[in-house]
């Protein structure tokens, strides 16, 4: 039984990480490659976020499919976009890619949308590997923990994470009752189940959010400067260690890639 609990740690490393730890160890590579102009850099952060979170992180199906087709197909939109949007006279005219009439799509314009196209999806990745791995509730509770956020945004914040499942039951049970009753076809129809299912929605939220607030007056939350916790969300050894080894990982491909793009 200890093994079997401990193997999920050990594979999937990221789930068990602090919060606050992979959002701190990708941040400073994020915002550098706002301002990388080159391919290989964004290429290198591309492949190290894939790296890391196929060895981290549990993949379902869905998210394997994000990681793996989504993803590039973006890729593709937005170098095929950029390339569009790129101003010809700006750029070297030796390469020509397309020509329709008096219409020219030069290698120069195409290299510049791969380049952002790139950029914005390693940006992105980078931002998935704590956003595929924590909860909203322990993001809020490390915030309080660690960087001492007032404890009633932190638990506000906490209240409003848990609403989201709760509609999403909620609109289920509605979209049954609205099969059981039967339904009409076409536009107008579809419309109308629309603010069929936003009325109950609403009410069955006000009534939801008047017991929540009723149950922490109850609790005299807001009466304390401090409140204990019963989920502690620690920052420990390894959380620094994965910290130091993303952050040196990123000095090492700037240093690497980056002066070749300048």
């Amino acid at each position: 039984m200890s093994a079997s609990a401990a193997q999920p740690a050990s594979t999937h490393f990221l789930h068990g990480l602090n919060p606050l730890a992979k959002l701190l160890a990708p941040l400073p590579a994020m915002l550098l490659l706002i301002f990388v102009r080159d391919l290989a850099t964004p290429l290198a952060f591309l492949v190290l976020a894939y790296a890391v979170l196929l060895v981290g992180a549990r993949l379902t199906v869905r998210t394997a499919v994000m990681l793996l087709l989504v993803v590039p197909a973006l890729i593709v939109i937005m170098t095929v976009g950029f390339s569009l949007w790129t101003d010809p006279a700006g750029i070297a005219h030796d390469v020509v890619v397309l020509r329709i009439g008096g219409w020219t799509l030069y290698g120069a314009a195409v290299l510049i949308g791969l380049a952002t196209g790139l950029r914005l999806a390693a940006i992105v990745a980078l931002a998935l590997i704590a956003g595929l791995t924590t909860t909203g509730q322990d993001l809020a509770r490390s915030l309080v923990q660690q960087l001492r956020v007032p404890y009633r945004v932190g638990y506000t914040a906490i209240a409003a994470f848990r609403f989201v499942p709760r509609f999403r039951r909620e609109l289920e049970v509605i979209r049954q009752a609205h099969r059981v009753r039967g339904q009409a076809r076409g536009p107008l129809a579809a419309l109308g189940r629309g603010f069929g299912y936003m009325v109950p929605l609403l009410a069955g939220a006000i009534r939801h959010a008047e017991r929540v607030a009723l149950a922490m007056d109850a609790r005299a939350f807001g009466a304390y400067p401090d409140r204990t916790e019963r989920h502690e969300v620690p920052f420990r050894a390894r959380d620094t260690v994965f910290v130091v080894l993303l952050l040196a990982a990123s000095a090492a491909l700037f240093a690497v890639f980056w002066p070749w793009g300048l």
